[in-house]
């Protein structure tokens, strides 16, 4: 597979229309406050309102809704640190198959409980010292599933690549795009449809500065592994960028801006006191960067990604506290 035919603009644009019905089409909120504090048009796409909570429902969907009935029928694994676990256990439910979801011992107890919650089974690990991408296919191996990984797939890419086509679809021209990177799915997708639509346009990603494995990388101009990131930011604890995003990456992403988990924080903050927006760290990060003052000079029109909303009101209180 080539750097140029892992995803295309459109693959993405038959996402949408796969998972239309099955997805929301999130609204994208302005705040002039917020404009005012960064000094351009800023427009939020607000995936923390997305199904489960989070953009990653857009990409599991595509995947899943793409296998064969025999395929469906023997079930689909899966290992993510919480949106994606619960993205692939709805999307299974929903078209009429099953999932076993590999997650962190030290996943947030919010996301282990929606994952229950919608009939996944959960098999545990310790992210620090077990290798999940090995468990994973062993499971898969061993059981007859489908491996449908967070984001090194090129139908999870596109499904994930749905929000930025909807937020430039609503919003209009943008100078940049701002996007929180874990594995890289979500940029890699948006990036792929933004510069489809708008090849002048920025594309500006977002990592927590303990997490900086993917600015390494595009720095490095290969794929840099780093210590797994401690950092409130656990849906971005990615320890290196992935080989399929990267080759996606690479060629499409401009810039990496780093946030500190403080940043992260005030950001949170913002999101609840001005927004009234519950958003969850990872998802929080591209605020963060604007707040923070990463982008400077600020682009006149900028859309962000809110990528995700999961997390506990306890959880929230302690973040904020």
């Amino acid at each position: 597979m080539t750097e140029t035919t892992v995803v295309s603009l459109q693959d993405i644009r038959d996402a949408a229309e796969r998972i239309a019905g099955a997805t929301h089409r999130t609204p994208v909120i302005r705040s002039r406050t917020l404009d005012q504090l960064v000094g351009a048009q800023v427009f939020l796409k607000a995936e923390n309102l997305q199904r489960i909570g989070a953009f990653k429902f857009r990409g599991a969907y595509n995947a899943i809704a793409r296998l064969s009935p025999e395929q469906l029928s023997r079930g689909i694994a899966a290992y993510s640190s919480g949106n994606h676990a619960q993205a692939v256990a709805l999307a299974s439910t929903e078209l009429g198959s099953h999932a076993v979801i590999i997650m962190p011992a030290d996943t947030p107890a919010a996301k282990l409980d929606a994952v229950a919650g919608y009939g996944a089974e959960i098999i545990t690990y310790d992210r620090y010292t077990e290798n999940r991408e090995e468990i994973g296919a062993r499971l898969a191996a061993d059981r007859g599933m489908t491996l449908i990984p967070p984001y090194e797939h090129p139908d999870v890419m596109a499904g994930q690549g749905t929000a930025a086509l909807e937020l430039l679809e609503d919003a209009g021209d943008l100078d940049a795009l701002v996007v929180p990177v874990g594995g890289g799915g979500l940029i890699a997708g948006s990036s792929t449809a933004a510069k489809g639509l708008q090849p002048g346009i920025r594309v500006i990603g977002v990592e927590p500065e303990a997490g900086d494995d993917t600015k390494r990388s595009l720095e490095a101009g290969e794929r840099v592994t780093i210590p797994v990131p401690r950092t409130i930011a656990d849906g971005q604890a990615a320890s290196v960028p992935g080989e399929l995003t990267f080759s996606v990456n690479r060629r499409l992403v401009d810039e990496i801006v780093l946030v500190t988990d403080d940043e992260i924080r005030d950001a949170l903050r913002f999101g609840v006191d001005r927004l009234k927006l519950v958003m969850e760290p990872s998802g929080a990060s591209g605020l963060a960067a604007l707040l923070a003052g990463r982008l400077h000079p600020a682009p006149a029109r900028i859309g962000v990604i809110i990528s995700g909303g999961n997390v506990g009101a306890a959880r929230l209180a302690q973040l904020l506290a």
